[in-house]
């Protein structure tokens, strides 16, 4: 039984280290992510995020409270990808053409 209690305390002391991402519209290149990770690691998914629906990255536009506004960028539309203040966004590797 104390296994059982000790092994209770300690999962919720791990699970309130824990944060959650999610994002709650997206609307064309618009992006609204709810968040209460760090900024590197906000910006990192939405990065993430966009480059799964076939953009370059994100770009910042805003925070307010938890919530980050992104615009995924293409890139033919020649824009500069900004990062949120502080962070900085990942170089992606490009494959060596022989």
């Amino acid at each position: 039984m104390k296994k059982i209690l000790l092994l209770t305390a300690i999962s919720g002391s791990l699970l309130s280290g824990c944060y959650s991402t999610e994002i709650n519209m997206s609307m064309g290149n618009m992006r609204l992510i709810t968040s209460s990770a760090n900024p590197q690691d906000v910006m990192n998914f939405a990065t993430k995020a966009c480059k799964n629906d076939f953009y370059e990255g994100a770009s910042f536009l805003s925070k307010a409270g938890k919530e980050y506004r992104f615009k995924c960028v293409k890139a033919e539309e020649n824009e500069v990808l900004i990062p949120i203040p502080g962070t900085t966004i990942e170089p992606t590797a490009k494959a060596e053409t022989k």
